[in-house]
């Protein structure tokens, strides 16, 4: 439990608060952490990445990591600082450059079209806008076809 501003308490679940925060943190997954490294101190950013595998192996927490670090104050680079305004928006859920939607109750053509007349505008106050899918497996063949 987290205290707020306000004297009032904050709870925040388990998973969150014990999810990876930068890239060395992530377990296991070192090919995943040397290519995502590589590419942000080199700053060949890709302009789409596509983390799959088993449940709970780290793939949304690795997209966030490299949301966080993409936006950074002090970046783009490597190790987010975690305190700057973008960070912390990040791991918050309530940045408005970093966009996470669930394919699973997103599965019609009409929200990805949604999400490709969003991309058109920039990002408002880090350097990338990001869109993170969860579930992307979920979208009906007609609406994964107008994401591509």
């Amino acid at each position: 439990m987290a205290e707020e501003a306000g004297g009032t308490a904050k709870f925040e679940v388990t998973a969150t608060r014990r999810r990876p925060k930068t890239l060395d943190e992530l377990a296991g997954q070192e090919f995943v952490v040397s290519t995502l490294k590589n590419s942000l101190e080199k700053k060949t950013i890709a302009h789409a990445y596509l983390f799959s595998g088993p449940r709970g192996c780290g793939k949304t927490s690795a997209a966030r990591i490299l949301a966080r670090s993409l936006n950074c104050e002090r970046g783009p680079g490597p190790v987010p600082c975690g305190v700057c305004t973008n960070c912390r928006e990040i791991a918050a859920g309530s940045s408005l450059d970093v966009i996470e939607i669930d394919g699973a109750s997103n599965t019609s053509v009409n929200d990805v079209r949604q999400i490709r007349d969003e991309v058109l505008f920039p990002p408002q106050s880090g350097a990338y806008k990001v869109y993170l899918i969860d579930e992307v497996h979920m979208l009906s063949t007609s609406a994964f076809n107008a994401l591509l």
